[in-house]
């Protein structure tokens, strides 16, 4: 082979050794460009962190994020029984004493509410003594609601406290004057066989207005002149006293045996306390306008909690 031939042999190999490593160049470029790194998420790596629970906490529990189970609503196990109520929303512990018959301060102790400014909807709570029965004739039936995580707050203070609650936002404040002590003894319990014999007498002198109506007038309407005198209907003791329940203004709750309570709402001074004790005639208010258009007071008489005509129970005038 003479010299040129050498040459141009030598030209030819060193080329196409360069074309070679280009073209390997060039396909290790182009794979590392292309292709992104694959996780396959349904088998564990090495480097995968561990997942903790099983079943269906398990897939949730991917990528080392702790799945945690809702915790259950305090006594969803006796929801639709007789006995216990499933609270709704909008209610408070006030409202939910009215609508059984019950002090809202007993409710809280039966259920171990600490706090009864909040309480969630769907919660389950006993609206009858622990020890009674829990099916009693005319007891409490409550209705079903639908369960949710909604909390509810209300203006009432702890439990352990003995004084009257927190006066919620409302058309006028409440003015509660000492009352002046009254030495009685604490009502005996009433059997329920004798919680109808009651003789109930009118809270005030006036005319009455409105007369009741279970869908849209829980009592009557009766009425007055600024400051006339709001008397106890029967004999009984105070289970709530002050503004926290919308639509009723100054009020007063007052428990007569485990079947009655009356509420007198509007007033514009309230003259007892709560767990303070009174008897039939004895003036736990003075008329007002707190919350309403006009000066009256609005009467209720609850048996078991469902309002009744106050009508059927009070002497004809």
């Amino acid at each position: 082979m003479n010299q040129e031939n050498k040459s141009r042999w030598a030209g030819r190999l060193v080329t196409g050794t360069v074309l070679a490593v280009g073209a390997l160049l060039s396909a290790c470029t182009s794979t590392s460009l292309s292709r992104a790194p694959v996780e396959d998420r349904g088998t564990p790596s090495a480097n995968a962190p561990a997942v903790t629970g099983t079943g269906a906490n398990a897939g949730a529990n991917a990528g080392g994020v702790t799945a945690t189970t809702p915790k259950p609503l305090p006594g969803i196990e006796n929801a639709g029984k007789p006995g216990y109520y499933t609270v709704k929303p909008g209610d408070t512990m006030i409202r939910i004493g009215l609508d059984t018959g019950q002090n809202w301060r007993d409710i809280a102790r039966w259920n171990g509410v600490d706090n009864p400014n909040i309480i969630e909807v769907g919660q389950v709570l006993r609206v009858i003594a622990p020890g009674t029965a829990d099916v009693t004739p005319g007891a409490f039936i409550p209705r079903p609601v639908t369960p949710s995580s909604t909390v509810v707050a209300t203006s009432l203070p702890a439990v352990s406290t003995r004084t009257a609650p927190a006066v919620a936002p409302a058309s006028a404040p409440v003015v509660i004057a000492a009352p002046a002590p009254v030495a009685v003894a604490p009502l005996p319990p009433a059997s329920s066989a004798g919680d109808d014999d009651i003789a109930w007498i009118w809270p005030t002198s006036g005319a009455v207005i409105a007369g009741f109506d279970e869908a849209k007038n829980k009592g009557l309407d009766i009425a007055g002149k600024l400051g006339d005198p709001v008397l106890a209907a029967g004999d009984g003791r105070v289970v709530y006293a002050g503004a926290g329940l919308r639509g009723y203004g100054n009020l007063v709750i007052l428990k007569h045996n485990n079947t009655y309570l009356t509420a007198y709402a509007h007033n514009q001074t309230l003259l007892v306390k709560e767990d303070q004790t009174v008897r039939k005639g004895q003036k736990i208010a003075e008329m007002g306008q707190s919350d309403s258009d006009r000066v009256k007071l609005h009467f209720e008489i609850r048996r078991q909690g469902k309002p009744v005509d106050p009508a059927r129970y009070l002497s004809p005038r």
